[in-house]
């Protein structure tokens, strides 16, 4: 089930308009995550809206913005104010211009999002756009409003539909060179570069994202899962470091040696998972929550299987333990 729209209105180019919905791109909700609690009762810790001079609770109706001018004055800025001063981008993307995509600057992406049609008409106007936009071989830069704030968006065809990334402003980039004014100039002998070189071309591969595996994410779901069947845990050894090496030049032909004998582990692993994902059933991935053990206790095997069916809630469990079990840990 795809997840809701983070925003929708029309595409427009020119003349040429669509109904378009726009959703995240990317997701943080199969991570698994921590609430706080009370060390003492295995309670969730509340956060309450105070007012800070006089500690007293606010409702949600008697909070409005406030634009700080002065240690204690603020301008008061209401909704009906900032609704005002809405602009066309709130309900339309309207292209402005299309440029070539090597111009835009790593620096200035955000994050990506899906632009499909919305609903059952405006698929040919949809196609039009997505089509124009790829035959030249540019990215189309329009404007969107999203959280009350307008943002720039570069869109290009992504197979059958539009990936719209957010773009910053000038002012949210800082310049280079305050940092690297002070990066010494080196001169390096073609020995150096040659041996670094051997080292690129033989960690050199295809980009296969599916490969990658988040370390402190599996360690995090190892431990939970360890505390909640009582297992001990035990301190993890500090890594090793390398040892002194006398020269910039010793450090680059021992970097070959120890590549050499680690090659044949890693081809191996390498492998290893493009057979597991070649023979794996195509599915929605789930994210790694899946990894957790299943709920016991009361609901027995319905319990655990509607932990597998709720990653999220399933993932909540081990944190949130009771108290007990946290003095037992």
């Amino acid at each position: 089930m795809a997840p809701r729209a983070n925003w929708k209105g029309f595409l427009r180019l020119s003349l040429v308009t669509c109904p378009v919905a726009l959703y995240p791109a990317t997701s943080d909700t199969e991570k698994v995550s921590f609430n706080q609690i009370n060390r003492k009762t295995g309670h969730r810790i509340k956060y309450l809206k105070v007012d800070a001079e006089t500690g007293d609770e606010v409702t949600s109706e008697d909070i409005v913005k406030g634009y700080k001018v002065d240690t204690d004055t603020y301008i008061e800025v209401t909704k009906d104010e900032l609704d005002d001063i809405a602009l066309d981008s709130t309900h339309t993307i309207e292209i402005d211009e299309f440029v070539p995509k090597a111009d835009i600057d790593n620096r200035y992406l955000i994050r990506p999002y899906y632009l499909v049609p919305d609903g059952k008409v405006g698929h040919d106007a949809y196609a039009v756009i997505r089509e124009t936009i790829r035959s030249m071989d540019k990215v189309a830069i329009g404007r969107v409003v999203l959280t009350n704030r307008e943002h720039i968006i570069a869109l290009e065809p992504l197979e059958n539909g539009l990936m719209g990334t957010l773009l910053r402003y000038p002012y949210e980039v800082r310049s280079e060179k305050e940092y690297f004014d002070d990066i010494q100039d080196v001169k390096l002998t073609r020995d150096m570069l040659d041996l670094a070189k051997h080292i690129v071309e033989k960690k050199s591969g295809a980009f296969e994202p599916e490969l990658f595996e988040d370390h402190y994410e599996t360690a995090l779901i190892d431990l939970i899962n360890k505390k909640r069947s009582g297992m001990p845990v035990t301190a993890k050894a500090a890594p090793k470091t390398g040892g002194n090496v006398i020269s910039l030049m010793d450090a680059l032909k021992k970097s070959i040696a120890s590549e050499k004998e680690a090659a044949p582990a890693a081809k191996v692993a390498r492998d290893t998972a493009k057979d597991a994902k070649a023979k794996k059933p195509k599915k929605r991935v789930e994210g790694q929550r899946e990894m957790l053990l299943p709920i016991s206790g009361k609901g027995g095997k319905d319990a655990a299987a509607k932990a597998s069916t709720t990653p999220k809630k399933a993932a909540d469990k081990p944190v949130r333990a009771p108290a007990r079990a946290k003095k037992a840990g």
